[in-house]
């Protein structure tokens, strides 16, 4: 059979085996360790080393070899879910303080791999299903998750005891991440060590106040539904808090106002040298390191997300004291990595100052004062802390555009921005012990490059191995849209001549909060390239609200998630035509995923004079039944502001519906339910509107069944086509990739 893109597309996940990912840098920056599948169709990922001194790789862990049985239990699953993770084999792994030893969890169980070079890897004998195994900075113990409850083994001695664990029958668990945690916060832990690894961190959930909803399988009505514990927007969330426990069990609560601030953001014990807020101690003497005697610091927020308090913890008492206190009148943004500790105990945080976020890097007595001064200027939006290396923070940001995204160094010497190679580049890194691991996508190449730098030159290079695209090179021409300057990108067909005739033209966004499409990396344009071979013009736009513009610009969808978000395609649209000519503007169709989704279908049900039709993938159709921590920070509670929803909601809309539209929705979904489509679906019904409704058995929120994967681009070019009355491409665009439709 011969090969085609949306099979390539399915089976290498999205170009994404065989890459390079999960770096970790020695203390003394001489080893990295990271995540690689063999190749790029190999799903299995294995744990590698690279030796910087001789820029040598050398696998260490290979699932294949390691572990017979390959199944994933449920509640692993679960965990993979929220965090998108599509590969098999080791997908995470922890590390002690000196690099000696790598913990990781396969099939439920928990293996060691000795991280020098030929080293073996050992089965650690402990309860089953086990989740989430972290070695203690001395590499002496490995706590891990099972049952709800945290334990912790002892390397040396076998001796398994559960440090913290619920009562039974209790919807109490230990150690793990709630859901909008996992989904909307980032924060994919729930335990962090101490520095000397005598003590632990540890969130207890109790989900008894969530709701329980019923996923069931149509297609297998043998099988019982699975219950989840979903809290929608204005329902009760589950109840977090957090103990300080030390390794023989002993539990101290950390006392903060849980009332007021009943979000647990993230957890910073001492300096790392490895990363942003890891909690992992770097190897030093504690006397070296006086940000080892910090007290620990969590990050909590209100439930309408308007404040956010950083606290330090006393580890004797569980008291806290308030170290930074931030507030917005529409919402505070969670930036990935802060707070981080210095070697020399200051910490790294952000501050929202009108449209940009600046970076702080100060005492705690600077941060509760409120006299610490951002060391970054205005325009340069910062966007992630990924790395802490003595006193040099790490970070990513955008200088004024945010289509490019820099990494970027402060510390004793100042601010300085990592040189990339070539033109505008999307980048991303780490760094400890001097050592830089710098990653990159940029317009002018294929996939990611990992560089490996000291002092500034390159001394190494991690492969990747993943597949060339079955596809001309994306070419996608930015440009600025309207008053707004909506940062947006038109693809044509590779084969295509001006002037030879109208294409019909595809809007392909995301669109929402959270996720940017026009970034200068030629693989985010690959299935929107694919659909240009295919016959039509493709827009991409990330209109109001998307990320890497600054606070200001996120917080102008505050309140309607629909009017700005939709408006500014409509500007896209109608910019790229003025630009190119050979649009034609009586036949613009809408695609997406997720809010994507929703703003496909919002789009032809709001405003039909501009698009004529719509593939809806899992959409979000009535706000009310998405998830509090992200719908509530952006219209608010439901009892308190019930208009927000309603302006929001696609049902009271349905009775307009007059274009084509299908809705695509997995009917094992449990972030997006199905039941958002099943609505939309049996109101368009009872309104007397045709529309196409395509369930997706045994399929989530990631629809990532190769078959799935594959068909799904297939079906979608099939039904565009027809909507808009267009006919298949010219011959030899289906050489660049396309096959036609599957037989159905």
């Amino acid at each position: 059979m011969t090969d085609t893109f949306p099979r390539q597309h399915a089976r290498t996940q999205g170009f994404t085996l065989g890459v390079p990912r999960s770096f970790q840098i020695s203390p003394d920056g001489q080893t990295v360790a990271f995540l690689r599948s063999k190749d790029g169709a190999d799903p299995v990922t294995c744990l590698w080393v690279l030796d910087v001194g001789t820029g040598q790789e050398h696998l260490i862990a290979d699932p294949a070899q390691v572990a017979a049985d390959s199944s994933v239990d449920p509640e692993e699953r679960a965990r993979r879910e929220r965090s998108r993770e599509r590969a098999s084999g080791i997908v995470g792994f922890a590390v002690d303080g000196e690099f000696r030893i790598a913990a990781f969890g396969l099939s439920g169980k928990v293996y060691v791999a000795d991280l020098a070079a030929g080293g073996s890897v050992r089965e650690v004998p402990t309860r089953t299903p086990a989740a989430d195994p972290r070695p203690d900075p001395s590499g002496r113990l490995v706590a891990y998750v099972c049952a709800g409850a945290l334990r912790v083994v002892d390397l040396r001695t076998g001796d398994d005891h559960a440090v913290a664990e619920p009562t039974a029958a209790s919807a109490m668990s230990f150690g793990l991440a709630e859901f909008v945690a996992a989904e909307e916060m980032d924060r994919m832990r729930g335990y962090w060590w101490s520095p000397d690894g005598e003590a632990l961190l540890v969130a207890r959930v109790d989900d008894g106040p969530v709701q329980r909803w019923h996923i069931a399988d149509p297609s297998n009505p043998e099988q019982p539904a699975k219950e989840v514990r979903y809290p929608a927007a204005g329902t009760p969330n589950a109840e977090v808090c957090l103990f300080l426990a030390d390794t023989g069990g002993a539990l101290t609560q950390v006392e903060w106002d849980q009332a007021a601030f009943p979000y647990l953001v993230t957890v910073c014990w001492a300096y790392s040298g490895r990363g942003a807020g890891s909690g992992r101690w770097a190897g030093s003497s504690r006397s070296e390191r006086s940000g080892d005697s910090a007290p620990p610091l969590i990050v909590v927020q209100s439930r309408d997300q308007r404040e956010m308090r950083v606290l330090a913890v006393d580890a004797g008492t569980g008291h806290t004291a308030v170290v930074r206190s931030d507030s917005s009148q529409h919402w505070l943004e969670i930036i990935p990595g802060v707070p981080a500790r210095t070697a020399a105990g200051k910490i790294a945080w952000t501050v929202a100052a009108g449209s940009t976020r600046r970076l702080l890097v100060a005492t705690a007595t600077e941060l509760a004062a409120g006299t610490a001064e951002p060391v970054t200027p205005e325009g340069l939006q910062v966007r992630e802390i990924v790395g802490v290396d003595g006193d040099t923070v790490l970070f990513t940001a955008s200088e004024g555009e945010p289509t490019e995204i820099g990494l970027w160094t402060y510390g004793p010497e100042g601010l300085a921005a990592t040189a990339g190679t070539g033109g505008p580049q999307v980048q991303g890194g780490r760094r400890a012990g001097g050592t830089t691991v710098a990653a990159s996508r940029s317009l002018d190449t294929d996939g990611l490059t990992v560089r490996v730098l000291r002092e500034g030159a390159q001394v190494a290079r991690i492969a990747s191995h993943a597949q060339q695209p079955l596809l001309p090179r994306p070419a996608p021409v930015f440009f600025c849209a309207g008053k707004h300057e909506i940062r947006a990108a038109l693809l044509l067909p590779s084969w295509y001549e001006s002037g030879s005739g109208a294409l019909p033209v595809l809007m392909d966004p995301y669109g929402g909060p959270h996720a940017q499409m026009v970034l200068a990396s030629r693989s985010t344009f690959l299935t929107s390239q694919w659909f240009a071979e295919q016959g039509f013009a493709v827009v991409v736009a990330d209109g109001r609200g998307t990320p890497g513009r600054g606070p200001d610009w996120e917080h102008t969808v505050a309140g309607d998630l629909a009017g700005p978000p939709l408006a500014d395609q409509v500007t896209a649209l109608q910019a790229a035509a003025a630009r190119c000519g050979d649009l034609d503007l009586d036949k613009v169709a809408i695609r997406g995923w997720s809010f994507g989704g929703y703003l496909s279908a919002l789009a032809v049900l709001r405003r039909p004079d501009v698009f004529h039709a719509a593939v809806a993938g899992a959409p979000v159709t009535e706000m009310r039944l998405y998830d509090t921590h992200y719908t509530e920070r952006y219209l608010g509670h439901p009892g308190e502001d019930p208009e927000a929803y309603d302006r929001c909601s696609l049902l009271p809309d349905a009775h307009k519906l007059r274009r084509p539209l299908l809705i695509i929705h997995g009917l094992a979904d449990d972030n997006v339910v199905v039941a958002h489509s099943l609505r939309l679906s049996s109101a368009l019904l009872a309104a007397g509107r045709p529309h196409s409704l395509l369930p997706l058995s045994g399929v989530t929120h990631m629809a990532a069944q190769e078959e799935v994967a594959e068909n799904l681009l297939l079906l979608q070019v099939d039904f565009l086509r027809k909507a808009l009355g267009v006919g298949a491409p010219h011959a030899e665009s289906r050489a660049a990739g396309g096959s036609g439709p599957p037989a159905v």
